[in-house]
């Protein structure tokens, strides 16, 4: 099918809120059972149970691939797996990078988001790739203003991987989204010399850069899916959908933040 680029109303991004905040009820739930000797198959299940139980539908299952269509509600990506890694019967150990991707369909409307985990114990080198693209994410999200161009959000998100001297995954990037969990425009983690689309109210987008301790070069695995790095070094992914609004972005994966209470003397 064509990707094309679709601007949404108001009422429309409404509806992908309500997509959205459930693809962020379900990382949250998912990140509370990471530890060592859960499955990824076990979390999927646990994911599955969650979207259809909330009237969802899971974004991933039936996604054509290059031998068979995809089969699980999770990507479920470990250490040197970038992204679309298969949930599998491996048990998650002490010291590994857990990046977890969820996609969830509610009235035919899209929500698109990805985390990344730390499980124990690692170096601090580690933790600070985790942040890091953690961190790009945001400042994607926040380049993102009415008027700028898509060349603002990947000049924001490389500039903070160059900064550590991360490698920028080249070959999967950001993508817009809608009733279509991937449309146009494509949003690139990198500086390409183009300026890309102007960036306008209506236009949503899943943000999200992939970075790696080492090389930009990846490969993909015997099963089809599951995206290495070449070099075999840890990878790390964070993804948001968000909707561009005359105010600016807004998240529509994330709950918001409570409201905190002020007392007046």
């Amino acid at each position: 099918m064509e990707r094309r680029v679709t601007l949404k109303s108001q009422s429309q991004i409404e509806r992908m809120v309500v997509a959205g905040r459930l693809v962020a009820d379900v990382l949250d739930r998912v990140g509370q059972e990471i530890r060592p000797g859960v499955t990824p198959l076990e979390l999927d299940a646990l994911a599955e149970e969650m979207i259809r139980a909330a009237g969802g539908v899971p974004s991933f299952i039936g996604v054509p691939g290059r031998k068979a269509p995809y089969r699980h509600s999770l990507c479920v990506s470990l250490d040197s797996e970038v992204v679309h890694g298969v949930p599998d019967r491996r048990r998650i150990r002490d010291g590994q990078l857990v990046s977890v991707d969820a996609g969830a369909i509610v009235a035919g409307w899209h929500g698109d988001a990805a985390r990344t985990w730390i499980v124990g114990q690692v170096p601090a080198e580690v933790r600070q790739l985790v942040e890091t693209t953690r961190e790009a994410m945001y400042a994607g999200i926040d380049a993102a203003q009415p008027g700028a161009h898509i060349a603002d959000i990947s000049a924001a998100i490389e500039d903070l991987a160059r900064a550590e001297g991360y490698g920028v995954v080249r070959s999967f990037v950001g993508h817009g989204i809608g009733t279509e969990m991937h449309e146009e425009p494509q949003v690139w983690n990198f500086r390409t010399g183009q300026r890309g689309r102007r960036l306008e109210a209506g236009l949503c987008l899943a943000i999200e850069p992939m970075f790696t301790l080492g090389g930009h070069e990846v490969d993909v695995a015997h099963d089809g899916w599951t995206v290495v790095t070449r070099d075999g070094s840890l990878a790390a992914h964070w993804e948001n959908t968000i909707a561009v609004t005359a105010d600016g972005p807004r998240i529509l994966t994330e709950r918001p933040a409570p409201v905190e209470q002020v007392s007046v003397a």
